[in-house]
């Protein structure tokens, strides 16, 4: 069973017997997480600080595109980086090769960050000189999208060597999310990827979510997306 969010097959197979409990498990677990979020939140406020959990499936390319959006916006604005996997500190030492403040968060068996880990993370950032604060999310398209980390927005990336079809499959998290980034693009002419299916199926689920079509690599696309920030900061002053 994921300690975190109670999920788990036995609990599946034997919910008659064992539903009520594992409810339970799961409202007071989430009840702490929301508590613990507000206190983020709260912080983050004061701070006047734009903050952004970056979610996605293993591979789509998140730490790319944090060191693009990095390299694209070094001495406009301050960032500081969260980094959540389960084990390694690898993405944050590609962070930290940027100059740019980092934590990274290992979080074991678990499948996700969540408020309590995001609220001693930050601890060790200068807060007052930070402009946008990035989380990066452990890889997981389930888990991430219940649980409230304090975040402004949720911004989903999807990889188009995933297929298509991940945001009908995944509803909730591309739901929860206020953009889609739409990564790797540089490889369309080499994969059998329907671009516009991607986006449609994005938009059956969330209608209106905007989508920035990015390649991390080249750096293609990346001006709306910067732009995208830039009006999330002015909106936060």
């Amino acid at each position: 069973m994921c300690i975190d969010c109670g999920c788990s097959t036995q609990a599946q197979t034997d919910q008659h017997q064992h539903e009520p409990r594992t409810i339970r498990i799961e409202e007071d677990l989430l009840a702490k997480n929301k508590r613990l979020a507000a206190d983020n939140r709260q912080l983050f406020a004061s701070n006047h600080l734009l903050v952004l959990n970056l979610v996605s499936a293993p591979g789509s390319g998140k730490t790319s595109i944090l060191e693009q959006t990095l390299a694209d916006l070094k001495g406009e604005l301050n960032f500081s980086v969260l980094e959540g996997d389960q084990q390694t500190t690898n993405d944050a030492d590609r962070i930290a090769a940027t100059g740019v403040p980092v934590k990274q968060i290992n979080t074991g068996a678990g499948c996700h960050l969540d408020a309590h880990m995001v609220g001693h993370g930050v601890e060790s950032f200068d807060l007052v000189e930070t402009d946008i604060l990035m989380i990066e999310n452990v890889g997981n398209l389930v888990c991430p999208a219940s649980f409230d980390l304090g975040e402004d927005h949720k911004v989903a990336v999807l990889s188009i060597t995933e297929g298509e079809d991940k945001p009908v499959k995944y509803p909730l998290m591309f739901r929860e999310c206020e953009a889609a980034l739409l990564n790797k693009i540089d490889l369309l002419p080499y994969l059998d990827f329907d671009k516009q299916k991607a986006i449609d199926f994005i938009h059956q689920v969330h209608p209106q979510m905007p989508v920035f079509e990015i390649s991390a690599k080249t750096g293609e696309g990346f001006d709306a997306w910067i732009e995208w920030l830039k009006n999330k900061i002015r909106q936060k002053a």
